[in-house]
């Protein structure tokens, strides 16, 4: 099967169990980061304007107000945050903000290319640089987002992908050469070849597709080029192989999963974040533990560390 084809699965995909880590009930959780520097986990409510961060070794979380929405973000090879905020990109250091309750913040480049949009689903690519797209607000969502790529040579560069309304799934196999993408409402899990240097994306291919009521959301790649994707309005993420064939499910215990991290000390564990959002007064009573962060072991999977933006 190529990874042009639709996603089948197995007649026997392995399954694991998610269980509650953090207990933060976001309402709209995303983008989580394992920082293997600190050993800490970092992830953001995008609708309470709020960055987070849970460390391993003593169960200490704590978090920080921010001033717009953090849509995503990358940890810095100096040691600081390049945030995604709805408009526009932007420094800060955790460091020098560890006993305030609102985390400073520097504008980097702003950007206004509508006012519906706001900044998504983002990640760093394996050559330092931050890819992300822009997601429509709007009543109905309209596909007048685009994807990026910032780096600190370069500055901002537009990836030819088209229209998006709801970009999520960001991801690159681990050499680099392919990046995973989807628009949220088309139910479709892309792949493209990318060229990080020249900021240049091949033509896109059809990876996967994702049944309804499932969406697809945030993702990333294990060691092995697995992708590992967090299926919205389904309870459960699923691992697909090079071929796009589901290998692995891991459900989870509310319906809207968002994103998912591999972290811990041997990258060994999946970490992922949930969300409030969408889900009825009964739903929240059903799953009070909704919001949370959520993780899970899978016998012989392993992550990769997250790559650092380079040059600031």
């Amino acid at each position: 099967m190529s990874v042009a084809s639709t996603a089948s699965k197995p007649s026997d995909p392995s399954r694991a169990q998610a269980q509650l880590a953090v207990d933060c009930r976001c309402e709209l959780g995303e983008g989580i980061v394992w920082d293997e520097r600190e050993q800490v986990l970092l992830w953001t409510d995008i609708h309470a304007a709020r960055l987070w961060r849970h460390r391993l070794r003593d169960g200490a979380t704590q978090s920080w107000r921010l001033p717009d929405r953090l849509g995503s973000f990358a940890l810095c090879e100096s040691g600081r945050l390049l945030l995604g905020l709805a408009k526009g990109l932007y420094l800060a250091d955790l460091r020098d903000n560890e006993t305030d309750e609102r985390l400073a913040t520097q504008l980097l480049v702003a950007i206004n290319e509508h006012a519906t949009l706001r900044l998504n689903d983002g990640r760093t690519d394996r050559r330092g640089n931050f890819v992300f797209g822009t997601l429509d607000e709007a009543s109905p969502k309209r596909a007048i987002g685009r994807f990026y790529q910032y780096s600190a040579r370069h500055g901002l560069r537009t990836l030819d992908l088209g229209g998006v309304a709801i970009p999520n799934s960001i991801a690159f196999a681990p050499d680099g050469a392919s990046l995973y993408y989807c628009d949220t409402r088309r139910g479709e899990i892309m792949v493209c070849d990318y060229d990080a240097e020249r900021a240049h994306t091949g033509a896109p291919r059809l990876f996967a597709r994702v049944d309804a009521p499932a969406s697809p959301d945030g993702a990333t790649v294990d060691r092995d080029g697995h992708l590992w994707s967090a299926q919205w309005g389904a309870g459960r993420v699923v691992c697909y192989g090079r071929d796009g064939a589901i290998e692995h499910e891991v459900a989870v215990p509310t319906a809207n999963p968002s994103c998912p991290a591999f972290g811990g000390a041997r990258l060994d564990t999946l970490y992922l974040t949930t969300a409030r959002e969408d889900l009825s007064s009964t739903q929240l009573e059903r799953e009070p533990q909704a919001g949370g962060v959520f993780c899970a072991q899978i016998a012989g999977v392993v992550g990769l560390a997250e790559e650092r933006f380079v040059g600031l």
